[in-house]
C-alpha cells in the first residue's frame, strides 16, 4: 500500500505570501493557547512542557493540570472549532473564524472561567517583533479557513515524517511538537553531553529562557512554514553551531546549507514536488543529521537503531 506522505495531495502547495495575515493571526492565536499550557504545567527539561502537539483534527495542549483535575485545549482544523475538555465532564467550543486577536483572547478566557479553568497568562507574544498585548491587538483579524485546512495537512504529513525518524534514535529525543513561539513543528536529538550557554538574542524572549532550551549537544530538525519573506522549508541544525557543515555534502538535490543563518534547509516546494516526497524528506533528515554528527563526533553506535 503507498504511504499515505507520498501522495500528492497530501502536500498541498503553501505560497507564504497566500496566507499572510491568517498564518500571522493564528501565531498569535497558538501563543496564546500555548502560554495557558506554560502556566498549568510543571516544568520539563528544555520546555517540553509548553509546545502543543499534532493530532488527527489539529493541535493539541494535551492534558493539563488545573484544580478540578486533567484539561486539554484543541484547534480543531477540520470543523474550524477550539474546544475545551476538561475531566469535570465540561465541553465547551468556540468558532474558529475571522476575528481580532483580542477578541479571540477576550472569548477564550471566558471559556475558560466558564470551564473552571483558573489561569493567569503573561498576555505578550515571543519571538516576534510585535509585541503589542493580546488583548488590545486588533490588526491581526484574518482567518481563510482553506488556507489554515492546508496548512494542517501538511503539519499532519510532516509530523508522521518527523515520528518516524524520530523512531530511529535511541538517544535522549524529543516528542515531535509544535513550538508556538518559533511557529514550527521540530524534534531533537541529544548526544548526552552538555553544551556551552547560549548567547541569547531572541526577540522579545529572555536569554535564560533561550539557554535551558539549549543547555545541551543538540542535532534538531523541522518544517516552518515560512514568513518574513521567506518560504516554508524543512530544517536541520546542530548546536552549538559547525563551521564544516556548509562544505557537507546531503540529500536531496535541492537541499542547501544558509551560513547566514547556520542552518540546512530543503524547500518545502521542492519536498513536495519530489517523485516521492516521503523519500526526499527522509533523505533530509538522515543525511544532515548523519553529516552534523559526524562532524560533532557523537557516539552513534550507542545512540542510533541499527
Amino acid at each position: 500500500m503507498k504511504h499515505s506522505t507520498d501522495s500528492a495531495a497530501a502536500w498541498p502547495a503553501l505560497p507564504a505570501d497566500s496566507w499572510t495575515d491568517t498564518r500571522q493571526t493564528l501565531h498569535m492565536w497558538t501563543q496564546i493557547v500555548g502560554k495557558t499550557r506554560l502556566a498549568l504545567s510543571p516544568m520539563l527539561n528544555h520546555w517540553w512542557q509548553v509546545p502543543l502537539y499534532v493530532t488527527p483534527r489539529g493541535l493539541s495542549t494535551g492534558p493539563m493540570p488545573y484544580s478540578a483535575g486533567s484539561c486539554e485545549v484543541v484547534f480543531d482544523f477540520r470543523q474550524h472549532k477550539l474546544r475545551v475538555h476538561t475531566s469535570a465532564g465540561r465541553s465547551l467550543e468556540m468558532e474558529l473564524r475571522p476575528r481580532s486577536v483580542a477578541d479571540f483572547y477576550q472569548h477564550y478566557r471566558a471559556l475558560l472561567r466558564e470551564a473552571g479553568i483558573t489561569v493567569r497568562i503573561w498576555g505578550v507574544p515571543v519571538e516576534v517583533e510585535d509585541v503589542t498585548p493580546f488583548a488590545e491587538n486588533q490588526h491581526h483579524h484574518a482567518y481563510d479557513a482553506a488556507a489554515v485546512s492546508q496548512f494542517w495537512d501538511v503539519l499532519l504529513q510532516a509530523d508522521l515524517l518527523l515520528n518516524e525518524f524520530r523512531g530511529r534514535f535511541t538517544g535522549k529525543c524529543s516528542p515531535v511538537h509544535f513550538f508556538w513561539g518559533s511557529f514550527d513543528l521540530a524534534v531533537t536529538r541529544f548526544s548526552g553531553r552538555p553544551a556551552p550557554p547560549h548567547p541569547g538574542g531572541m526577540p522579545h524572549l529572555a536569554d535564560w529562557v533561550t539557554r535551558e532550551s539549549y543547555s545541551a549537544e543538540q542535532i534538531a530538525a523541522g518544517w516552518w512554514p515560512g514568513g518574513n519573506g521567506q518560504e516554508a522549508a524543512f530544517y536541520s541544525y546542530a548546536y552549538p553551531g559547525i563551521p564544516e557543515l556548509a562544505q557537507a555534502a546531503v540529500q536531496p538535490a535541492e537541499a542547501f546549507f544558509s551560513a547566514e543563518m547556520g542552518e540546512f534547509f530543503l524547500p518545502y516546494e521542492a519536498a513536495r514536488t519530489a517523485a516521492s516526497p516521503r523519500q526526499a524528506v527522509l533523505a533530509f533528515l538522515q543525511t544532515t543529521y548523519e553529516a552534523a554528527a559526524h562532524a560533532a563526533h557523537w557516539d552513534r553506535a550507542r545512540l542510533e537503531r541499527p
